[in-house]
C-alpha cells in the first residue's frame, strides 16, 4: 500500500525550513539535467532560493537552533549508555557549523554578485521571460558543453552548501523528536493538544484511498481533518469515516 507522510509546521521558522529544504531537493534534481527546459528551471528555482535567503534572517535561526542542540548534547555526554564517538562526531559538526556562520555575515550573498547570475536573474521573475531574444547570452551559454556547464552549477550551487548542510542536519534532529504513533479520526476528524515543545506535526497515512489530511488550529489546539480529493458533485469534501493513521509530534 502506497504510504505518504505530510509535515504540518507550526511556527514560521520551520515553516521556512521546509521550503528551502524542497528547493534544495529541486535543486538537485535539475542541476544534473542536460535539457534545456531543465538547466532554464534550475535558475529559477535558483533564483528562488536566493529571494527566500535575502527575505529571511535564516542565520539567526540557524545559530540559534544549533546553540540549543549543542547545549543539548553536552548534557547527554553524561549519560552512561550514550554513543560517545558518535556523539563527538555530531559535536564536531555543530562546532564547524557554528563557526561558518558567525563568519558568514550573508548567507547567499556571493551569488548575488555573480556577474552572470545578476544579469538574467531580473528576466527571471518575467513571465516568459528567459527567451532568447530577451537574455541571447543565456541561450549561449545553453549552447555550451556539458562540461562547462556542469562545472559552472557546480560552482554555484556550492556556494549554498552551508545553507544545505544547516537544513539538512537542523531537519533531521526536528524530525528524530517524534516518534510515529497510531491514531484514530472518528468521522475524519482528529484534535490533539499542541505543547509549547511541538514545531512540526508529521501525518503518515495511505496514499491510495484517494484523500489527504489538512491541518487547522491555534496555540492550544490542532485538528486534522481528512478530505476528500475528487469529491462528487454537491458532496460534502471531507471524509465521512473512521481513519487511522499514524502521527509523530515534533
Amino acid at each position: 500500500m502506497p504510504i505518504a507522510i505530510y509535515e504540518f509546521p507550526l511556527c514560521e521558522k520551520v515553516r521556512n525550513y521546509l521550503r528551502l529544504e524542497q528547493l534544495f531537493k529541486q535543486l538537485d534534481h535539475t542541476s544534473s539535467s542536460i535539457n534545456e527546459c531543465d538547466s532554464l528551471y534550475f535558475f529559477d528555482v535558483l533564483f528562488t532560493l536566493l529571494d527566500l535567503l535575502e527575505r529571511l534572517d535564516v542565520r539567526t535561526d540557524f545559530i540559534r537552533d544549533i546553540d540549543v542542540h549543542e547545549k543539548n548534547l553536552v548534557h547527554w555526554s553524561s549519560h552512561p549508555n550514550i554513543d560517545t564517538s558518535a556523539l563527538e562526531g555530531v559535536l564536531k559538526t555543530l562546532h564547524r557549523l557554528l563557526s561558518e556562520l558567525k563568519r558568514t555575515n550573508k548567507l547567499g550573498s556571493s551569488l548575488k554578485d555573480d556577474r552572470f547570475l545578476s544579469s538574467i536573474r531580473q528576466r527571471f521573475s518575467i513571465p516568459g521571460g528567459a527567451t532568447s531574444f530577451d537574455l541571447p547570452h543565456l541561450f549561449c551559454w545553453l549552447k555550451q558543453s556539458q562540461e562547462l556547464r556542469d562545472s559552472d552549477i557546480a560552482m554555484w550551487v556550492q556556494q549554498l552548501s552551508l545553507v544545505r548542510e544547516n537544513i539538512t542536519l537542523l531537519m533531521q534532529f526536528l524530525r528524530e523528536k517524534g516518534r510515529f504513533e497510531e491514531v484514530v479520526g472518528a468521522n475524519g476528524f482528529y484534535q490533539g493538544v499542541v505543547t509549547d515543545k511541538i514545531d512540526l506535526i508529521r501525518v503518515r497515512c495511505a496514499n491510495s484511498e484517494g484523500y489527504y489530511p489538512i491541518l487547522s488550529g491555534n496555540k492550544y489546539r490542532y485538528g486534522i481533518r481528512f478530505m476528500l480529493l475528487a469529491p462528487e458533485q454537491g458532496a460534502m469534501s471531507g471524509v465521512p469515516k473512521e481513519i487511522k493513521f499514524e502521527i509523530a509530534c515534533c
